[in-house]
């Protein structure tokens, strides 16, 4: 005896949501409000990360790699040692400025654009 079938329909699922716990939600500008402890203590991590030379270039190289992410062996010509490389990645990983995913051996880097945003928004001086 052969059951009958009917074509099942599959519903929407709905997936949880992962929030980045590092980052940082947008933010209104600087000139709406003073910013509280809390989110000033946040945004001065993130600009302190940035304000070495170092740190800057790795970030900029890897915003403006193709695809929008890069592995760490494509970046590590900024005129200082791996274990170097390593430590400013790690400060701005920590910052909230990038994530990092391993692949075999390698690390590839992304901009955590949300932060970027972020910091963006507080910068914008029209209310």
């Amino acid at each position: 005896m052969s059951k009958s079938s009917s074509p099942s329909v599959e519903l929407p699922v709905e997936l949880p949501v992962l929030r980045d716990e590092s980052a940082v939600a947008c933010c209104p500008p600087i000139t709406a409000g003073e910013l509280s402890v809390a989110d000033s203590e946040a945004m001065a991590a993130m600009f302190k990360a940035l304000g070495d030379p170092v740190r800057l270039r790795l970030f900029s190289k890897i915003a403006s790699h193709p695809g929008g992410e890069a592995c760490v062996c494509d970046i590590q010509d900024v005129g200082v040692s791996q274990p170097t490389v390593s430590h400013h990645l790690k400060k701005l990983r920590e910052a909230g400025l990038l994530t990092s995913e391993r692949r075999g051996t390698w690390v590839y880097y992304a901009v955590a654009p949300s932060v970027v945003a972020g910091m963006s928004a507080m910068l914008d001086l029209r209310l």
